[in-house]
């Protein structure tokens, strides 16, 4: 007998349903991935703000005369 036959039987009535990561918190598991999502594609786009920034400091500013790298 395969796991989700077996996780089915156990479950019965449940089986298929939303459940819930944290019983406590009012959090299915699809708005933790949405969540995760959000927050993955956030973190790539600080990153690109942060190489942005860097070029900016390392090599735009110089090139213009604003500040002089040491």
């Amino acid at each position: 007998m395969g796991e989700a036959k077996r996780r089915k039987e156990a479950l019965a009535e449940k089986y298929g349903q939303k459940e819930k990561i944290f019983p406590w918190l009012p959090i299915t598991k699809g708005q933790g991935e949405q969540f995760v999502n959000w927050s993955t594609q956030g973190a790539w786009i600080g990153i690109g703000f942060l190489i942005v920034y860097w070029i900016v400091i390392r090599f735009v500013g110089p090139a213009f005369g604003w500040w002089q790298i040491e």
